[in-house]
């Protein structure tokens, strides 16, 4: 019987422990069906971010927005990634896990062109300023819903205490 009560304590007060984890959404605007990011506790859970265009369309003169190869969409996620943890009190060092998805480019015969990414990477992780190097997985994926996307970055951060 005392073993029941003590397993019954134990798993109550465990509840109450996650039942209290303060959650905040970080809305971009209410029009956005998604956050851009959401705080469990001290950790922020950063939607896949793509590439901002280096050159905006010009409806005017008829011309698409230019959004550039592997290596200039992972720094522009990067960037807005490094922007978005800033806005939270966090920076490039709190992350410890990013989750990249990559698609082929067509202009290298629709390969994936993981050396890109990789030179953008190394400017924000695993520098003699920003020594952080978070755990990572990198997939191929057939497309990213941009299509003109070639890169989506997410990222999980956890605020040291």
């Amino acid at each position: 019987m005392k073993m029941k009560f003590a397993l019954a304590v134990t798993v109550l007060c465990s509840s109450a422990a996650f039942a209290q984890t303060e959650v905040k959404h970080i809305q971009p605007s209410e029009k956005m069906p998604i956050a851009n990011a959401v705080w469990a506790g001290d950790t922020l859970y950063c939607s896949g971010q793509l590439a901002d265009p280096i050159t905006p369309a010009d409806p005017a003169k008829g011309t698409a927005a230019v959004y550039g190869n592997t290596e200039q969409q992972s720094l522009s996620a990067l960037m807005k990634i490094q922007a978005l943890l800033k806005s939270q009190g966090l920076d490039m060092k709190d992350v410890v896990k990013m989750t990249v998805f990559l698609a082929g480019d067509p202009a290298k015969g629709g390969k994936l062109d993981f050396p890109g990414l990789q030179a953008s990477y190394t400017k924000f992780f695993g520098t003699k300023e920003q020594p952080n190097k978070p755990a990572r997985s990198a997939v191929q994926v057939a497309a990213l819903a941009a299509p003109w996307g070639l890169v989506e970055i997410e990222v999980i951060a956890v605020r040291s205490k």
